[in-house]
């Protein structure tokens, strides 16, 4: 099914004879127009232009060649790694115990097969299809490239939060080199009277070490977000840190990180396969073990349940921010990305799912040294990885190695999934401006991370955890990214047409994938991410930190955040609109024509609506070595 107008086709009598091709007329700035056309006779072509043509084919393009992965294998290494994110450390497993335990897998399985893997074998697809950015791509439906605006805008903004717990982990693993972790007792510059190490009190005045060595020293934060403090300087230098390691797993292009991926990828699995087997031989794991998995099947009734399996489904697979889309666009043209990007899913909801145990067994041996229940030790988020689970390993051996191990964990899956993202912004801006961006790409990148790194530093003062959960509701999540994936679906199911892509699909792959996925794209997937959307927003609650209710104009704030991205896609259609020539049908028509240009004719990416119709274009199947050739050899190959 297809709303997109195809482009003029050539007059083709059955034998094939009287060819005529179609040249897309090219405007004053030599932007492609895919709805007007010359027609030019072949022979009159070959000596009008056969030698431009072959110059244009021999030359580099603007701002120089694109790269591609050397090998297969670093795309997929680049995919898990990307995948694998803080939400599947220290969301899945509490949203696990939170939504009926073993239970929940099941909303989880069903939003998986609904969502998760579509979308995330949509994104990787239609990127190696056209070899494009999040932004480029959208010349097969012009008039939804603000969606691509959308995802470019709401990755700089992650980019620029999610680096906090990165920074956050760094500190913690700077500080347990030492004999004695400094949140085993209350013996430090910063405790309270009020501090006891004995976890199993719980009364309203006392606080165990942990709680005030994140709050007091790691955040020491203010008491509301209008006193902002004074700049932590420890976190200062570790978010430093992090930008510059950022910046050198990534500048060289994708040739370089397709050798770190292999280390920041395979690190955390390492870690998290020692510490499991340290986990499960501890006393009272098998508590926390159960706790994580015993099913709640009353819990199944409650809508928040599968609402939290959706998100949590997005949160994880990373999708709808261009990242995947980026990281496809530089694969062969061949390669199946159909099994990659199964291969991926597997391995992302796997990894989940065993995190899950990492951590509960180490949570349950919490529990019982300090003789409570397993329930008194769980949280979420930030409280998961920064508060409880450091409290765990305050109880074992050897604690200080344990939390090296762990926090060097957190380190190396956010930085994976950090740069990775970084990828698919810059990728999305080079092709888009590549003579402009292309042959500076050290310097571009060096200037976009010095820009989010002074943004980064209003999180990093006292008041900084306050601003970081605005960005963590708004910026980047929730409904913006719900807003974004429905109009990205939509386009390319319903405008560009889901059967012609499925037959691009087929022209990379050799066969076309099973239909389930076609019936994800066409409606499931759209009716789920406007579904939860308006869920999201009628149940719409004001942002809260702990106890502490934000201003309504830190919530403000964060509403423009939101608008920020969402705003471009209906922004982009109603500027395209205006400046095309026409009426308002000629107008709308052209808008959602693919914009294909000569090389990808050339290439054979053009397909009619119709799939008994014969291709356009003299041109082979994929691909041929010039129109200049094609023609002198005796005409088109029939395709």
């Amino acid at each position: 099914m297809s709303l997109v107008a195809d482009p003029h086709q050539n007059s083709l009598n059955k034998s094939g004879e009287d060819h005529v091709e179609s040249m897309p007329l090219k405007d004053k700035d030599g932007n492609c127009n895919a709805v007007d056309h010359i027609f030019k006779e072949p022979s009159t072509r070959l000596e009008d232009g056969g030698d431009e043509m072959q110059e244009l084919e021999d030359a580099d393009p603007p701002g120089g060649k694109r790269e591609t992965w050397s090998r297969n294998l670093d795309f997929v290494f680049a995919c898990i790694g990307y995948a694998i994110g803080l939400g599947n450390v220290w969301r899945f497993p509490y949203l696990c115990y939170k939504n009926g335990g073993g239970a929940f897998l099941l909303p989880y399985a069903i939003a998986l097969l609904i969502a998760g893997v579509p979308i995330f074998f949509f994104e990787v697809a239609i990127g190696q299809f056209l070899s494009l950015g999040g932004l480029s791509i959208w010349k097969i439906c012009p008039l939804f490239k603000g969606v691509g605006y959308a995802g470019l805008v709401m990755s700089f903004w992650l980019n620029v939060w999610y680096v906090m717990p990165m920074a956050w982990a760094l500190l913690y693993l700077v500080n347990s080199f030492t004999t004695s972790l400094p949140w085993e007792d209350c013996e430090n510059t910063w405790n309270t009277d009020h501090c006891v190490a004995n976890y199993s009190i719980s009364d309203n005045y006392s606080s165990t070490p942990t709680d005030e060595f994140w709050n007091l020293y790691v955040l020491n934060k203010t008491e509301t977000i209008d006193d902002t403090g004074n700049i932590r300087w420890e976190l200062s230098l570790t978010l430093l840190v992090v930008w510059i390691t950022c910046y050198f797993c990534i500048w060289k292009g994708v040739k370089w990180t397709g050798k770190v991926v292999y280390f920041t990828s395979m690190y955390p699995y390492v870690m998290l396969i020692i510490m499991f087997f340290r986990g499960v031989t501890l006393e009272g794991a098998v508590d926390g073990i159960i706790y994580y998995l015993k099913p709640n099947f009353k819990r199944l009734g409650d809508s928040e349940v599968w609402l939290d399996a959706v998100t949590q489904i997005f949160f994880s697979y990373g999708t709808g921010l261009g990242s995947l889309i980026a990281l496809g666009s530089y694969n062969k043209f061949k390669n199946n990305v159909y099994k990659d990007a199964l291969i991926v899913s597997c391995i992302n909801s796997g990894t989940s799912f065993f995190a899950g145990f990492v951590i509960f067994s180490t949570l349950g041996h919490m529990a019982h040294v300090q003789q409570v229940d397993v329930a008194n030790v769980t949280a979420s988020g930030p409280g998961l990885a920064f508060r409880a689970y450091p409290a765990a390993l305050a109880q074992l051996p050897i604690s200080p190695l344990w939390s090296c191990f762990f926090f060097s964990m957190i380190f190396m899956v956010g930085l994976d999934s950090q740069f990775c993202t970084m990828e698919g912004f810059f990728t999305a801006c080079m092709d888009e401006w590549p003579k402009y961006l292309r042959r500076h790409k050290e310097i571009f990148i060096g200037i976009t991370c010095v820009i989010s790194y002074i943004i980064g530093l209003s999180m990093v003062s006292q008041g900084g955890i306050y601003v970081f959960e605005i960005f963590n509701n708004y910026a980047a999540s929730g409904i913006s990214l719900l807003f974004l994936m429905f109009f990205q679906t939509t386009a390319v199911s319903w405008f560009y047409g889901v059967d012609r892509f499925y037959r691009n699909i087929e022209q990379m792959i050799g066969y076309q994938p099973f239909i389930w996925w076609k019936i994800c794209w066409v409606g499931l997937v759209p009716a789920l991410c406007l579904g939860v959307f308006i869920f999201n927003m009628v149940e719409f609650k004001p942002l809260t930190l702990d106890d502490y209710e934000y201003p309504p104009w830190a919530i403000a704030f964060g509403i423009l955040l939101a608008l920020s991205s969402m705003l471009c896609i209906p922004g982009y259609m109603v500027y395209l609109l205006l400046v095309t020539p026409g009426s308002i049908r000629e107008r709308f028509t052209k808008c959602i024509t693919p914009n294909w240009s000569e090389e990808d004719l050339r290439r054979g990416l053009a397909l009619p609506r119709d799939a008994n119709r014969k291709m356009q274009g003299p041109y082979q199947d994929y691909l041929p070595p010039s129109y200049a050739t094609a023609v002198a050899e005796g005409g088109p190959t029939p395709v």
